[in-house]
């Protein structure tokens, strides 16, 4: 067995690689959310307010929304160790409690000299309103790792 540190131990991700990944949003998460971040806007809370706004009712925070790209390169795509460099989203449309949203990437540009990876993400409600899009540049960590040789 040897032990290595290394950013993409089973090798470098390609252009055009995809991952998505779903989940349905709840109360809780907002709740959640809110004990994190402080975010007490009544659209989140107030049926009453968020009714009478543009949005037609209650909407999670758009962290909460994006919330899915996190896990996504995190566990997906680049995977494990790593992190947002830089992001542009634009969100198009509200979420609300009981909403699955699915997120997409696709990864554009995978250095290799250095960990950096850049993608196209999209989050999309289950009535395929699509309510995120924008692109990100993802960093991934070097993690100690056990290679098991056979």
């Amino acid at each position: 067995m040897t032990q290595g540190v290394v950013a993409w131990p089973k090798g470098a991700p390609h252009v055009g690689q995809k991952a998505e990944r779903s989940r349905k949003v709840s109360e809780k998460d907002i709740e959640r959310f809110t004990e994190i971040s402080g975010d007490r806007n009544p659209i989140h809370y107030d049926e009453a307010v968020a009714r009478s706004t543009a949005f037609g009712g209650i909407v999670v925070q758009g962290g909460v929304t994006s919330a899915i790209l996190n896990a996504m390169v995190a566990e997906d795509l680049p995977g494990p160790g790593t992190v947002f460099l830089q992001v542009n989203w634009s969100f198009k449309a509200p979420v609300r409690p009981g909403d699955t949203i699915t997120g997409h990437i696709e990864l554009t540009s995978v250095r290799t000299d250095k960990p950096i990876t850049e993608m196209i993400t999209r989050i999309v409600r289950n009535d395929g309103t699509l309510v995120l899009e924008g692109t990100a540049v993802c960093y991934t960590m070097p993690l100690p790792y056990d290679n098991q040789e056979s």
